[in-house]
């Protein structure tokens, strides 16, 4: 994929997100959309080789749509500034599940992961889990290849401004219980993007948070 073309081709949609230009450039974004959709289809097969439940998934199951829904919002900007997909088991960007995300999107390229808007009762079961194994998680959190794309620790996307009640002051992960999210990014310069095999280093990233995805899920799906 030519990442810096399609970097561009967003830039260039920042400033101009309006539908007359938009029409004008449909063969561009046309483009970049179709390549967009074989750098999915590459890296689907690729996360396949470490998690076989994506197997089956296709790009359409991934891949979010361009069109912004502005009936709730002040910006009424009409299309998204990004590509992005969800590479995840049991339907790609519908699933509740943790997976692999992928945002290309001007000065802010990114790999992540994890769970993210859990429903308010998964959420209390997640922290539980947290907080009756988190010798399990910090194992995972501090693996070499973990460290190495995540820096060994989850990102606090939203987080409470207090513990919940019912945990122990004392607890080492005492932070994390205030998450809302629990979610990974490893960020990549726009030029680094340009310029690596985007596929291969992705699924590299995505496959050091296979276990961290599979912590989440296992409560997600035995609750």
């Amino acid at each position: 994929m030519a990442v810096k073309q399609t970097l561009e081709f967003l830039t260039n949609l920042s400033e101009n997100n309006n539908r007359e230009w938009f029409n004008a450039h449909k063969n561009w974004y046309q483009e970049e959309k179709d390549d967009f959709e074989r750098l999915v289809t590459d890296l689907i097969g690729r996360v396949a080789e470490f998690d076989e439940r994506v197997k089956y998934l296709k790009p359409s199951d991934c891949i979010y749509r361009i069109y912004r829904d502005v009936r709730f919002l002040s910006d009424k900007s009409p299309y998204k500034r990004h590509f992005a997909a969800y590479v995840c088991p049991e339907g790609g960007r519908r699933s509740k599940l943790a997976g692999y995300y992928l945002h290309l999107e001007p000065d802010n390229v990114m790999l992540s992961g994890g769970v993210y808007m859990l429903e308010p009762d998964m959420l209390k079961k997640v922290r539980m889990s947290v907080y009756a194994n988190y010798d399990e998680l910090e194992t995972i959190l501090k693996n070499p290849d973990f460290v190495k794309y995540y820096n060994g620790k989850m990102v606090a996307s939203e987080s409470l401004k207090k513990v919940p009640a019912g945990f122990s002051p004392d607890f080492e992960g005492l932070e994390y219980l205030k998450f809302k999210n629990f979610m990974v990014e490893h960020h990549l310069s726009d030029k680094k993007a340009s310029e690596i095999d985007l596929v291969s280093y992705a699924a590299d990233a995505f496959k050091a948070q296979y276990d961290f995805n599979q912590f989440f899920n296992y409560t997600i799906e035995n609750e």
